[in-house]
């Protein structure tokens, strides 16, 4: 386990219930964050996500790999006696469970907020669900793709004469597990303040709507519901991207000011005397004319060429990149954020560290992401007290009696 003192939630014990994504992500930043982050999973096969794929690095999912650094792997059967027990034992001694089933799993389980209250009357229990614990859509699963067309999102994403596209990462999923990781620091400052744990929940489509922000706001105002714009903006033009002689670059010409400086340098001062693009509003509502008389001109030279004139004049723009070039971005790699860290089955493991920094010191390093069950015995003594040979049938309970191991898994499952 790394050490964590110098971290804000250093100290702070999460019980991690979560699977997949949305729940893992926001686990993830706590972990980041330098909270004890114990995540528990099905002992035959653990979190579905280890399973997805391609890619696969030595055996080891690397969707799985990249949502699960700073965390340590109990495997525990939920669903069995001795499993519920030790989850509520370890619940006694936890700051925090946090869990995405659908509503009313846990409680089937006897793992709901008032057994786990009963166990830790400070427990904050944060739920994350796909529609809510209540309401008429609360019973149905929540993916990502499902929330990113009930949200609206898709609706408003794509080509105006196309058909509704989805955004290019699991968004809902990540909004949402952001949300989550922000309301149990919330959660954390009130029990601080009152002395009370409680429950918080986080819905993704909760979630994503609040993503709407002013094209809710937009038909509120109007009535009218906004329509896909492609690459567009409703009120700046040109803010959008361009073809240029050997790829695409993004232009941002947010206001009158970058405007004049604009025209000058792409050579097409003419255009400043053009009324249908002599103010913001006319330049939106004349788009179509103007990106026929800019696009020629963005042809005729290179990426590295525009960039270079465009951010030397002061005029917001950037590269289209790839995820390759995002990977190994000088200015991501010089600030430390592309980290490695020594995985026990898969080698070198690379991943985007957390992008929060604190007295602008750059991320700490990070513990490799768990192999299923691996530090199952670790955790039960860290936490508990237990003792025992973990690969016995049996296992010390916290009264110091032995009970049945049934439902708990040792530290290699696959050995």
């Amino acid at each position: 386990m790394r050490s964590s003192d110098r971290e804000p939630l250093s100290g702070v014990k999460v019980l991690d219930l979560c699977r997949v994504v949305s729940g893992p992500f926001a686990t993830m930043h706590l972990g980041d964050l330098g909270a004890d982050v114990v995540k528990i999973e099905e002992p035959r096969h653990g979190d579905e996500s280890r399973r997805y794929g391609p890619p696969f690095i030595a055996g080891e999912s690397a969707y799985f790999l990249s949502v699960n650094r700073n965390k340590r792997s109990c495997a525990i059967d939920l669903k069995s006696s001795a499993g519920r027990d030790t989850v509520l034992a370890l619940a006694g001694v936890a700051d925090v469970v946090i869990e995405n089933f659908r509503p009313g799993t846990l409680e089937k389980w006897g793992l709901g907020f008032e057994a786990l209250r009963n166990s830790n009357p400070r427990i904050i229990l944060c739920s994350i669900s796909g529609f809510g614990q209540t309401g008429p859509d609360a019973d149905r699963p929540g993916y990502d793709l499902i929330l990113q067309g009930e949200s609206g999102v898709m609706d408003i994403t794509g080509d105006p004469d196309g058909a509704p596209m989805k955004v290019g990462t699991s968004i809902a999923d990540l909004v949402t597990g952001l949300y989550a990781s922000q309301a149990v620091l919330a959660a954390l400052m009130r029990r601080q303040r009152t002395g009370e744990g409680g429950r918080v929940g986080v819905s993704m489509l909760d979630a994503m709507a609040s993503l709407l922000t002013f094209n809710a706001g937009m038909f509120f105002a109007s009535g009218e519901s906004p329509t896909r714009r492609g690459n567009v903006h409703p009120t700046i033009s040109p803010y959008e991207p361009f073809r240029v002689s050997d790829g695409w670059i993004n232009v941002g010409v947010a206001n009158d000011k970058f405007w004049s400086i604009f025209c000058e340098v792409i050579g097409r001062a003419a255009l400043l005397g053009d009324q249908r693009f002599a103010t913001a509003p006319r330049r939106a509502s004349n788009r179509d004319d103007l990106v026929r008389i800019l696009a020629p001109v963005f042809a005729q030279r290179t990426r590295a060429d525009w960039l270079a004139t465009l951010g030397q004049a002061g005029i917001p723009c950037g590269a289209i990149n790839t995820v390759k070039e995002v990977c190994e971005a000088p200015q991501l790699v010089e600030r430390g954020m592309v980290q490695t860290a020594d995985h026990p089955v898969s080698g070198a493991v690379r991943f985007i560290a957390r992008p929060i920094r604190f007295d602008d010191r750059p991320p700490a390093p990070s513990t490799p992401p768990p192999t299923l069950g691996q530090h199952t015995s670790e955790i039960l003594s860290d936490w508990l007290g237990w003792g025992g040979d973990a690969h016995a049938d049996h296992h010390a309970g916290p009264s110091g009696s032995t009970s049945k191991r049934q439902g708990l898994m040792s530290d290699n499952p696959a050995a």
